[in-house]
């Protein structure tokens, strides 16, 4: 209706310029045009169910464990891509790792503290993508001589790898309402981290595969360690094999294919 006038009012003081009728008919119509606005269409949340418990839930700090074993570090839990949580389920947003690390007991309680307190429950919901901490990292005292066997746990951790989804947040909500917040989160993460919604993550993931798809350099990493040129293999991980030198340690190589 709005579009439909203010065309009209156009059409009106187009004339009146037309025919060399400057007056206060042709003023007022300018001010009358200039007063309209259009908005946009709010969007639809009729589909929308929020859960009972919006909120993130508590971690527990240490695993429930009958006997508590130690483990060798395993870096291979940080490197190459999530095989796990790195696509949505219910909600709309949600912090992506953008590399390897691992989150301990405090990263996770800043995160639900600074979710919790700052969203609105009444229209939004929160959830975990990642597990309570359950990596042992040992540690020896400060000034103790080398030798003496493996030091005792200090704490747990959760490893967490490229791609990843550490929180999600959907409802009735827009990202430019919670991608403050988040941003607050994705900062303080031990590894890099971004905001992402389903559709840019969705662009990502169409973007990498629309690049190896076109590639028109047939010497590619992959086809490099496939014919062990010049004996590469002696000096590649099993990781460099698996992800066809996509990851350097914990970290991506976005331009490889």
């Amino acid at each position: 209706m709005f579009p439909f006038i203010k065309s009209l009012v156009g059409g009106v003081t187009g004339i009146c310029r037309a025919h060399a009728h400057p007056g206060p008919l042709q003023n007022h119509l300018k001010l009358l045009a200039a007063g309209l606005k259009t908005y946009e269409v709010p969007p639809d949340y009729s589909d929308v169910i929020l859960p009972e418990k919006p909120k993130l839930k508590f971690m527990n700090k240490v695993p429930n464990l009958k006997k508590a074993k130690k483990e060798r570090k395993r870096l291979w839990d940080i490197q190459g891509p999530a095989r796990t949580a790195n696509t949505f389920t219910t909600g709309k947003y949600a912090i992506v790792a953008m590399g390897g690390g691992y989150l301990h007991w405090g990263h996770l309680e800043m995160i639900r503290l600074t979710v919790n307190r700052k969203m609105d429950s009444q229209t939004t919901f929160a959830r975990w993508r990642v597990n309570s901490p359950y990596k042992p990292i040992t540690r020896k005292g400060l000034g103790q001589r080398m030798g003496g066997g493996k030091g005792a746990i200090d704490h747990y951790a959760v490893p967490v790898r490229y791609g990843r989804l550490i929180v999600e947040v959907g409802g009735k909500v827009e990202l430019a309402e919670v991608e403050p917040i988040l941003t607050e989160v994705a900062k303080k993460l031990p590894f890099p981290a971004k905001v992402m919604s389903r559709e840019s993550l969705a662009t990502l993931q169409k973007e990498q595969a629309e690049r190896e798809e076109n590639n028109q350099n047939p010497w590619t990493f992959k086809e490099i360690i496939q014919g062990n040129m010049l004996g590469i293999r002696k000096v590649l991980s099993p990781v460099d094999l698996r992800t066809n030198g996509r990851f350097t340690g914990k970290f991506i190589l976005p331009r490889r294919v």
